[in-house]
């Protein structure tokens, strides 16, 4: 098995930043950002901080011919996603394997619809507490784990144990599970509870760690994902909130989800990916979604205090 040798990454955020720099100790002659304008020259510039560490990475611009990447993660958030598509498009080969990073359950299917399904990877990521504070500086004391693979993986695949090769070399955790598509939902349950949650309550992790009030609106939530899912053939239950409780002791109580950070940071949020995309799936199969509906207006209007009308 040839290791992967020329990494990309679109998207400095909290996840970007954090898996480029591991990326970048162990090979920082393989591993750049992807990033054009503005926002290109200043990660060229001053590079991204991680835990108080600056790392100088560096970042290719998306619109010049270059040599393709062997492995492109993709960490940018749900409304930049069809830019970053067009964006990697000169660092696509013919072996090249995309892996996202992104929440929700379909980035997969929308970047495979522009460079195949074969090249597209699953991923998601579980019990990262990472904190962007400003431009490209980001602080975690847990970095959670890299859940990903094909849709099925029964037994994992030269590619995936090739993905995998690089990233225990990179010391990102990670793991391969069997279904990778139950995991996406599963990964959805949490956004659609706790990390929405957090937006409305502008609650930290502690909240939803000590308070029962809080986790039980959390898990008002959750119930409808799991409906849901049962009807779209994904086999979620009720251990798996349960399983969430596993989980959610080991963050900073301090820690913000990457929803409440937005809102703080006067950002646009994922809702269209986590509550939106939920009650679209529920209308479809006649699922009743109250509580994710009053969730979606209520961030819409915390965004419209300070978003243009337009977005």
């Amino acid at each position: 098995m040839v290791p992967i040798r020329r990494v990309a990454v679109i998207g400095a955020g909290a996840v970007g930043a954090v898996y480029a720099a591991k990326l970048h100790q162990f090979m920082p002659e393989g591993v750049f950002f992807i990033a054009g304008g503005e926002r290109g020259a200043r990660l060229l510039k001053d590079g991204v901080v991680v835990n108080g560490r600056p790392v100088h990475i560096p970042t290719a611009d998306p619109e010049k011919p270059a040599e393709p990447a062997e492995l492109i993660l993709v960490g940018v958030k749900h409304h930049q996603l069809p830019q970053a598509i067009l964006d990697i498009r000169n660092y696509v080969g013919e072996d090249t394997l995309i892996l996202s990073l992104m929440n929700g359950i379909d980035s997969e299917e929308q970047i495979g619809a522009v460079y195949g399904m074969e090249k597209a990877l699953y991923g998601t990521l579980v019990g990262i507490d990472a904190v962007r504070e400003g431009h490209h500086r980001v602080r975690y004391t847990n970095e959670g784990k890299l859940l990903f693979g094909e849709a099925q993986n029964p037994e994992p695949t030269p590619k995936i144990l090739r993905v995998k090769e690089i990233l225990d070399r990179a010391g990102i955790l990670n793991e391969i599970p069997e279904d990778m598509l139950r995991t996406l939902w599963w990964k959805l349950m949490i956004n659609a509870g706790t990390n929405q949650m957090s937006a409305v309550l502008h609650a930290p992790y502690g909240v939803f760690q000590t308070v029962r009030e809080a986790q039980e609106l959390a898990e008002s939530a959750m119930r409808e994902v799991v409906a849901v899912a049962q009807t779209a053939g994904i086999t979620l239950e009720e251990r798996d909130i349960q399983d969430w409780y596993t989980f959610l002791p080991l963050l900073s109580p301090q820690g913000k989800t990457s929803m409440l950070q937005d809102i703080e940071a006067r950002r646009k949020t994922e809702v269209e990916m986590f509550a939106g995309r939920l009650v679209e799936l529920g209308q479809e199969h006649g699922i009743p979604t109250p509580v994710n509906e009053t969730v979606f207006k209520m961030i819409r209007v915390l965004e419209g205090y300070y978003l243009p009308p337009e977005q």
